[in-house]
């Protein structure tokens, strides 16, 4: 399973305990995996929240309920998510919009916040970030950087 992709602790402890491995023994082996470095559950995370945020632009919130369905403790999935700025994750919103805003163009305006808000919801940004994010794209009141 290792050789594949990148498994958390949780992850590994299921696919023993399916095959039936006794848990001692498991136990044993997935703290020997831990201590030369194989399963490194904060590493795991944070590179989990690099990629997802970078290639799917999901939020902080989506990306912690990813961690948490991987079997990451919720301190691991804290410190994880958090490395992910405020910054940051209205910048992606608002590059969100405005790829998403090409496919909605011939749509009247309410049905475009409708549809471009909800884009942003189902990837885990909050309601408040959503509107006001789509509301300033659609009014072209943010420039290229975020700003004013």
């Amino acid at each position: 399973m290792l050789t594949g992709a990148p498994k958390t602790r949780a992850q590994l402890a299921e696919a023993l305990r399916r095959r039936e491995v006794p848990g001692e023994v498991a136990e044993k082996v997935l703290g020997r995996f831990t201590d030369v470095g194989l399963i490194d559950d904060e590493a795991f995370a944070e590179a989990w929240v690099r990629a997802r945020h970078s290639g799917k632009g999901l939020a902080r919130r989506a990306l912690a309920a990813e961690l948490r369905q991987r079997g990451v403790d919720n301190e691991t999935v804290k410190e994880a998510v958090h490395t992910l700025d405020e910054e940051q994750e209205e910048r992606t919103a608002r590059e969100l919009v405005r790829r998403k805003l090409r496919s909605v163009g011939g749509v009247d305006r309410e049905k475009q916040i409708r549809r471009l808000v909800g884009m942003l919801a189902r990837k885990g940004y909050p309601p408040g970030l959503a509107y006001r994010v789509v509301k300033e794209v659609l009014n072209g009141d943010a420039d290229e950087d975020g700003g004013f």
